[in-house]
Order: structure tokens, then C-alpha cells, then sequence
């Protein structure tokens, strides 16, 4: 099985040529009778053997951290960082697997995090917002300078949104240290930061129409750390969080996922969809409880959820053209082209 990193890795190579590899991706997307930018591809497992490394990757981060609490308290996000990074050399740098390289991504940011805040406990008023802005924007300053010398060092897509969340996290420490009554508005706050990886996320996107290269990799993921972003402070604002949901909050919560499945029909990503699709299930559950539904309400849910997501990935390609073709010319020529 050969990945679109494999074939980049090729042409780098000289191995093939680039005219080669963009036949070589036209014939497959042929035989799946789909262009290969529709199929919006995305490298997590190529075989077992990523799912073998993960696992036992995930042991020896483990059991460092456990040993390191043990013995060099304080120092757990160090020896979890430090570990991640040197299996990441032969693993990420060396034989390029997907999943594992996701994994010590994480593991080497969150290590170099928690070094940083080792006492968070999520009880902002202990020592005030405003200190606590601090800390945190700090802490997360490092952990985005660190998360951009992984990214030249191994070049794993998923390092670029880390490193957006990351810079969130100083926006918001700077923010709460400056004015820490703006607490009161985190959710606007946050609402304004998922706007801003959307518009990040669309940059690489739109360098990259053809899903071709690592710039398309690297759009997925910060799709996936816009969803939440946008969504998650409506959610929390219509209650959905405490149970407290109005049938009209739940209706508006609904209407944001539609907005954003056309959207996501627009730049052609249904990851903008997935990662925004915990919050919809449980603002219909919460609908369905309302009615007295209780019993079969998460049943009823995935049920509306899961058909009406396999009737839009059934209809994907006819509906993304009847929205798309709506729009500008000046706008389509950036855009994924059409079926």
C-alpha cells in the first residue's frame, strides 16, 4: 500500500517524476470511480504494524511518566516529551508511520505543556485570571515554539494545528492577564479563535486545491480544531452543557451544523462536519428528552445523525454541485473542482 506521502517522498527522490505521480493518483481515483481530490484522503493506519507501534509506543510513554513521577516529580512532562521526540526520530523521520507519529506528536506537546503548568487543575479563581493568564499564555508560548521545531524536524501534518492550538492558548492567557474580567466572555473568545483556524485552515487549503501534497494533510487537521472551537460556545451558551436546553437553543444548534455542512460541501471537507458532530447528537438527545423520550433518546439520535449523514456522503458529489455552482467564478477557481 502506497500513501501520498510515499509518492511525494518518490518525486523528492527523483525516483518519479511529478507528472508521474499525479497519473498514478488519476488511475486510482478512476478505479474507485471518484477523482482523488473528492476522496479527501487522509494517512492513519497504512497496516497493522502503525497500530502494533502505537500501542507500544503508548506503554513506554507511560511508563516513563510513571517512573518520572516517581522519582523526578516536576519532571514528568520533560521525560514524556523528551521520549516522544526520540522515538519520533526513527518511527516519524525514519519508516514515516501515520499513526504513531500522530501519537508522539501529541505526547511531546502535552509533555511539554504540563512541565510547564504542573499544578493546573482547571480552578482559575486559586490565584486569580489574571495570574493565571499568565501561566498558562507562558506555557503555552514554549509549547508553540517546541511544536514548530517538531515541525521542521519531522514535517507530521497534525503539528501545524497543535501549534495553532497552542497559539490559542497564549491569546487567551494574554487576554485574561490583560483584562481578567473578560472571563465572562471566553465563549465569544473562543467563538472568535475557531473563525481564526477555519481562516488558517483555509490558507493551506487553498494552496493546494488538488489535494495533492502535505498542505492538504495539514488543512484536515486544523479543520478538526476549528469545528469544535466554533461550536463548542454555542453549545455552552444555549445550555446544552448542564442539560438546561430550550427546544429553540437546540434548534439553533442545529441550524450552525447545517451552515456548516454547507460549508463543508463548499471546501469539500467533511471533517469540518465530524468534528463538530458530538455537540448536534446531544442537542437532538437533549429534543428528544424534552418529549419524554428518555429511554431510546441516544438510540433515536444516532439514528436521525447516522442517515442523514449516509444520505449526504451517498449525494456528496450531486450536492456540493448544486451549492457550488451557485457561487462566483473568482471564488470556484480556488476551491476543490467539482465531480
Amino acid at each position: 500500500m502506497y500513501s501520498d506521502e510515499d509518492l511525494d517522498a518518490a518525486v523528492a527522490a527523483g525516483a518519479l517524476s511529478a507528472e508521474s505521480a499525479a497519473a498514478f493518483r488519476t488511475h486510482v481515483g478512476k478505479m474507485r470511480a471518484t477523482p482523488a481530490v473528492d476522496e479527501e484522503h487522509f494517512r492513519l493506519v497504512s497496516s497493522f504494524n502503525d497500530i502494533f507501534v502505537a500501542i507500544a509506543g503508548t506503554l513506554v510513554l507511560v511508563a516513563v511518566g510513571w517512573i518520572a513521577e516517581t522519582f523526578m516529580h516536576g519532571l514528568v512532562g520533560v521525560a514524556v516529551a523528551a521520549t516522544a521526540w526520540g522515538l519520533a526520530e526513527f518511527f516519524t523521520r525514519k519508516r514515516r508511520m501515520a499513526l504513531p507519529s500522530i501519537l508522539f506528536l501529541l505526547a511531546f506537546a502535552g509533555g511539554i505543556f504540563a512541565a510547564l503548568v504542573p499544578e493546573f487543575d482547571g480552578n482559575i479563581f486559586k490565584s486569580g485570571a489574571g495570574a493565571f493568564g499568565i501561566k498558562v499564555a507562558f506555557a503555552a508560548a514554549v509549547t508553540a515554539g517546541c511544536t514548530w521545531l517538531h515541525w521542521k524536524r519531522f514535517r507530521v501534518p497534525i503539528t501545524v494545528a497543535a501549534g495553532a492550538a497552542a497559539l490559542v492558548g497564549v491569546a487567551v492567557g494574554l487576554l485574561l492577564a490583560v483584562v481578567p474580567d473578560l472571563l465572562k466572555w471566553m465563549n465569544a473568545i473562543l467563538f472568535v479563535a475557531g473563525v481564526s483556524v477555519f481562516v488558517f485552515a483555509m490558507y493551506w487549503d487553498i494552496a493546494d486545491p488538488l489535494r495533492q501534497t502535505r498542505r492538504a494533510d495539514v488543512a484536515f487537521w486544523l479543520h478538526l480544531l476549528a469545528a469544535p472551537l466554533i461550536v463548542h460556545p454555542v453549545f455552552t451558551l444555549f445550555g446544552l452543557l448542564s442539560k438546561n436546553v430550550e427546544i429553540g437553543g437546540a434548534v439553533v444548534v442545529l441550524l450552525l451544523y447545517v451552515v456548516m455542512a454547507v460549508i463543508a460541501l463548499i471546501i469539500d471537507r467533511r471533517a469540518l462536519m465530524v468534528s463538530a458532530l458530538v455537540y448536534v447528537l446531544a442537542a437532538i438527545s437533549a429534543v428528544l428528552e424534552k418529549f419524554s423520550v428518555v429511554s431510546v433518546s441516544v438510540a433515536l439520535t444516532a439514528l436521525i445523525i447516522g442517515s442523514a449523514l449516509l444520505m449526504l456522503s451517498a449525494f456528496w458529489h450531486v450536492s456540493r454541485a448544486g451549492v457550488v455552482g451557485r457561487l462566483p467564478a473568482s471564488w470556484r477557481q480556488k476551491l476543490p473542482p467539482l465531480r
